[in-house]
């Protein structure tokens, strides 16, 4: 009996310790993510944690000085590129080293290897697009620049001496809960980062629900509810500019459009939200007399942020701002005499083109009056625990054939085609690692109209200020040259009067500088009025906050830096002031009783304003929103198939000039139902909605209550997020926030003899959950405070702000 009992505990304990060794689905080997000498504990800093200040690095060339602030944001300083770089990358590492591996991960199709068959989908959609493919057509084009070659090696030379470091205990939590180990970092890795912006700012489509759309209503009916132009646009170049050069011919417009017959994947849709603001004011505008820049993109909120804030300085160099985690350079910022922003163009950059192949094998298509081979391309996908995958991808002269047939189904930003080739900018070779280069040591308007030469993509509005007191800003990017609403619909892929018939020159782009209206600005909004002799896209982001931009601009006077920051966190709604009148004079309060009936009279007297406190605001989303569906669901929502619904302006236009509409009635009634019909079961529908999920009406009706969202960990780790933020504004408002989207970085720069900054993350430097300043700047993101940047000429001066100093020697 002792022997089986014996036998019975040895058995129970190999069990365990195996058991403590492995991982089990999700859950990582919980003996070593326990363990208290490596495991989780390990990754806590505590306040008593003493900052290391001297370190040893081979690679180095000579000794740098990081200056840590009370933010923890590293201030370099380097006596070469070289080791400038090698820094930047070695700091980055050491704060942000997993969600640099990860998102190279996700833009490689890689994320298989980590998680597993739940990240295939994903990761075959990546592949498909051509990220690989295009990540290496980049990476050889940054190569060929002996500057952009240099920051990058140097950059990867200092991730991987601060990789070389680590060890079980100092591993960042991420890969203990994931149980893998960092790789080496490639110069490619940087690439990918690229690839992964044109795909969030450029990936998009609309064609194949816009093709279907036309096939189910016909020309007359689609063109009318998707017109070229949205009405109420106030463009980024001012109207009414005029086009100094002699444009180029290009091709009449091609009737041989395609809609897809085959089978179509439904993927997640672009995201409204998603974009940014930028303005420059002139010095004759501004209380100091000196040019002031704001700039605050719109993207994903996530933990840790998208960006990562860092000081440069070397001979030559001296500049401040966010930087991508995994590449070098400042992207958005400001150096000792300019200063510099982004928004998206959301230029027409991508296209689909209807493949026909000469038989069931897919090896040939009809292209330009004969067969044509495809070039055949095998993407290997490791996969945790399983056998590797190897997936072939057919590539034409448009490009490759993302779906073949359901089989290869995935996700991605858009409504994917099947049995289409894809004609994406990102594919192209392009270095705008060279344009980010020469931007942080510009000096003047002519060095930054310079640097811009060499960007690519994804098309950006680059707004400027300088010390010289000149602002402007220019429509960047490789801008196809292409008729009139070419690539509305799926294209003709073996003709080729719908190919590319190349770029709009650099020269020929849309730019301004120093306009008489003092300032310049873009929100995503249309590049140009109707007089521009090029297309660049037959959509952009809705007018709203672009014109209300605009409008505040041209109305202020003796502008500071505390007006620019209350302008990037106004929250009036200027869709609520165009439609709302024309909705309630249109419905009138006739049958509306109690709580309805007082609704609708605070909704009167609103001042359109998306404050925390405002229940009018809470019910004009929901009301507009049950509006808009109860009018386009019918036709636009059929399960998955894919059918693009008319945007918002171009259904205010239908309720204000064509209440009696056919759009508005229900076929399925006897009666013929017009505008006030639909708003007022839409109203009464969204008054019981609000009541029945919040109660009665009252303080739980705000809209801080109403609005309420988090922030998210990267990998959706519950307790590394933040819940329950509150913020003013909505979609349509310059401080545009909604659920898991908002300004990522907020930035105002004056433009004195010494350059004035301030700006916030929603988070903090650190990528770790048990960090100080993994979340410290949260909250002063979310009450609209906007802190002053430490900006040091030198590494001896000196500043209370400095908590600590690191040297890393040769």
């Amino acid at each position: 009996m002792k022997t089986i009992k014996t036998l019975c505990c040895l058995v129970a304990t190999i069990c365990l310790i195996w058991a403590m060794q492995t991982k089990f689905g999700n859950i990582p080997p919980l003996g070593k993510f326990l363990n208290p000498v490596s495991g989780f504990w390990q990754n806590a800093e505590g306040p008593g944690t003493p900052p290391l200040t001297s370190l040893k690095l081979s690679g180095l060339k000579n000794s740098v000085t990081i200056k840590f602030d009370d933010r923890r944001i590293p201030h370099i300083f380097a006596t070469n590129n070289h080791d400038l770089y090698f820094a930047q990358g070695y700091i980055t590492a050491r704060d942000r080293l997993w969600q640099m591996d990860l998102e190279v991960r996700s833009a490689a199709g890689r994320l298989s290897e980590i998680i597993g068959q739940a990240a295939l989908p994903t990761d075959l959609y990546h592949r498909r697009m051509g990220m690989v493919f295009a990540a290496e057509n980049t990476l050889k084009e940054i190569m060929k620049d002996p500057d952009s070659r240099l920051a990058i090696n140097a950059y990867c030379a200092g991730v991987n001496a601060y990789i070389r470091q680590l060890n079980t205990k100092n591993l960042p939590i991420e890969y203990k809960l994931l149980d893998y180990n960092p790789e080496e970092w490639r110069p490619i890795n940087s690439a990918f980062l690229l690839k992964l912006m044109s795909e969030t700012l450029a990936g998009s489509s609309n064609e194949l629900a816009m093709s279907e759309t036309l096939q189910r209503l016909g020309w007359q009916k689609t063109e009318d509810l998707f017109p070229n132009r949205q009405s109420g646009d106030d463009p980024v170049i001012p109207a009414g500019t005029p086009w100094n050069f002699k444009a180029l011919k290009v091709p009449e417009r091609t009737t041989s459009t395609s809609p897809n017959t085959g089978i179509s994947m439904l993927t997640k849709p672009k995201i409204e939200g998603i974009g940014s603001n930028n303005w420059a004011v002139a010095g004759s505008k501004t209380q100091s007399g000196f040019p002031i820049l704001a700039n605050d993109p719109h993207l994903n909120l996530t933990y840790p942020s998208i960006w990562y804030q860092v000081q440069t300085t070397a001979p030559g160099i001296n500049a401040n701002g966010v930087s991508f985690p995994g590449a070098p350079f400042i992207i958005i910022g400001f150096n000792n005499c300019i200063s510099w922003g982004l928004t998206n163009v959301d230029a027409d950059v991508l296209d689909w083109y209807k493949i026909r192949f000469r038989d069931k094998t897919r090896n040939q298509y009809w292209y330009n009056g004969k067969w044509c081979n495809v070039i055949k391309r095998l993407e290997t996908i490791r996969i945790r625990g399983q056998q590797t995958l190897t997936d072939t991808v057919r590539y034409t002269v448009h490009g490759p054939i993302v779906y073949d047939n359901l089989s290869a189904s995935g996700t991605g930003p858009n409504f994917v085609p099947a049995g289409s080739a894809l004609r994406w900018i990102a594919h192209d070779p392009s270095n705008e690692f060279k344009t980010f280069y020469m931007l942080n040591r510009a000096r003047s308007y002519a060095d930054y109209r310079n640097a811009l030469t060499f960007y690519t993509a994804p098309a950006q509005n680059f707004v400027f200020a300088s010390t010289s007191k000149d602002v402007g800003i220019t429509v960047d990017g490789k801008i196809p040259l292409k008729n009139q609403g070419q690539g509305k619909y799926i294209l003709n892929g073996g003709d080729t009067a719908s190919n590319w018939h190349g770029f709009i020159p650099f020269n020929q782009l849309p730019a301004v500088k120093n306009p008489e209206r003092g300032f310049v600005s873009s929100a995503n909004q249309s590049s140009t009025d109707n007089t521009y002799p090029y297309y660049i896209n037959w959509r952009f982001s809705g007018y709203e906050r672009g014109k209300r931009i605009n409008e505040r601009l041209a109305g202020m006077g003796k502008i500071t830096i505390d007006s620019m920051r209350m302008l990037q966190l106004d929250d009036y709604n200027l869709r609520a002031r165009d439609i709302l009148p024309s909705m309630l004079s249109t419905m009138t309060s006739t049958g509306l009783n109690d709580e309805p009936k007082l609704i609708y009279n605070k909704l009167s007297k609103w001042s359109y304003r998306y404050t925390l406190q405002s229940i009018e605001a809470s019910f004009f989303e929901r009301w507009w929103l049950k509006f808009y569906w109860s009018i386009w669901a019918r036709d636009f929502v059929h399960g998955t198939h894919p059918f693009y619904p008319p945007s918002a302006d171009r259904t205010a236009a239908l309720l204000i000039r064509q209440p009696n509409s056919s759009w508005f009635d229900d076929p399925k009634t006897t009666n013929h139902e017009t505008a006030a019909d639909v708003l007022r079961s839409s109203y009464l529908a969204a008054f019981h909605e609000l009541e029945a999920t919040y109660g009665k009406l009252g303080s739980a009706w705000q809209w801080g209550k109403v609005k309420k969202f988090e922030i998210r960990h990267l990998a959706g780790l519950e307790g590394f997020g933040s819940g329950n933020i509150a913020t003013p504004g909505s979609a349509s408002t310059i401080n545009a926030i909604i659920d898991g989207h908002g300004p990522s970085w907020r930035m105002i720069v004056e433009m004195g003899p010494r350059v004035r900054a301030y700006g916030i993350l929603p988070g903090g430097e650190s990528g770790n959950p048990g960090s100080g300043f993994y979340d410290d700047m949260l909250s002063d993101w979310e009450n609209g405070r906007l802190p002053e940047l430490l900006f040091l000429s030198s590494p001896n001066e000196t500043s209370n702000r400095i908590i600590s100093t690191l040297t890393l020697n040769k």
